[in-house]
């Protein structure tokens, strides 16, 4: 989750240490949506993706007045063309991560989605020619390696379709974050929650006619409104929070939970063992974005 846009200004009584539980909280919810899928009874594909986008939606809707009163929806009319685009990478995302889960094991997904900071890093490099750091190329390197270890051995068994939808999450990460940055470099600060909100909406709209006709039963909806709530739209206020006190790249280290929690859960949860590849490759990855964001941490002063 992209932290470029996250409000500054520490709320009263949140500690660093508090800060940093709350953080990992919001990793293990973000972690819980392969295994709640596996256990979906009838729900399938972009239904699925419907369900989520909508309860989170409908709890945001509850969430934000409560949360930052009557103004809560301004951000919406004044955000500008940033936001908006935001709002559509978010959508993006939303949409081929659970695709992508339902066409592919819960590990594969993950580890691609990870790679996202660092595919970001090549994006803004490109487009507003921000400066890629030689620990960063570094990282690049490690993680493509990685990648290609994961996928190599694998590839004659997995969906082309499924490898395409996942290679969408961390693509649309990249452009979010650009377009934010440059946003930011332009004067319009993009708000994290109500681009998210928008994202939601647009994932909603954007798969219903292809949810139809709904097929899911009752717990089904039940396990998907958790996911809307628990898994999407608790973390995101979380996040906005813990960004007022800890730094971009203590985010990003913790975020990273979310990948180990993931394939633990949907290992024990749901007896999807990762395949050695996804393991060797996978650990690459993480340790490519762990060695770059210390480095960074430790540049910041911390």
């Amino acid at each position: 989750m992209s932290t470029a846009a996250l409000p500054t200004g520490a709320p009263a009584g949140l500690t660093h240490g508090r800060a940093v539980w709350l953080m990992a909280t919001a990793a293990l919810m973000w972690s819980i949506a392969g295994v709640v899928t596996r256990h979906l009874e009838q729900a399938r594909s972009f239904e699925i993706t419907f369900w989520r986008s909508f309860f989170m939606l409908l709890s945001l809707c509850v969430m934000l007045p409560l949360l930052r009163g009557r103004t809560a929806f301004a951000p919406l009319l004044r955000g500008g063309v940033p936001l908006w685009l935001s709002g559509v990478c978010w959508s993006v995302m939303f949409t081929a991560f659970m695709v992508g889960i339902t066409l592919m094991p819960v590990a594969n997904v993950l580890v691609t989605m990870a790679a996202g900071p660092l595919l970001t890093a090549l994006v803004a490099r490109v487009f507003i020619g921000h400066r890629i750091a030689p620990r960063t190329w570094g990282a690049i390197a490690m993680a493509g390696v990685g990648i290609v270890w994961m996928y190599g051995s694998e590839v004659a068994n997995l969906s082309p379709v499924g490898l395409a939808v996942a290679l969408c999450i961390p693509v649309a990460a990249a452009v979010n974050w650009t377009v934010v940055q440059s946003g930011q470099r332009q004067g319009q600060s993009v708000d994290l929650v109500p681009a998210v909100f928008v994202g939601a909406a647009l994932s909603s709209l954007a798969t219903l006619p292809w949810a139809l006709p709904f097929v899911a039963s009752a717990r089904d909806i039940g396990l998907l409104a958790l996911l809307g709530l628990v898994q999407l739209a608790i973390p995101c206020v979380l996040v906005v929070y813990c960004g007022r006190v800890l730094k971009a790249p203590e985010i990003a280290l913790l975020g990273l939970l979310e990948v180990i929690f993931g394939i633990l859960l949907a290992w024990v949860g749901a007896g999807e063992r990762p395949a050695p590849a996804v393991l060797m490759g996978g650990t690459l990855v993480i340790a490519a974005l762990v060695f770059n964001e210390l480095l960074a941490w430790k540049e910041q002063g911390t």
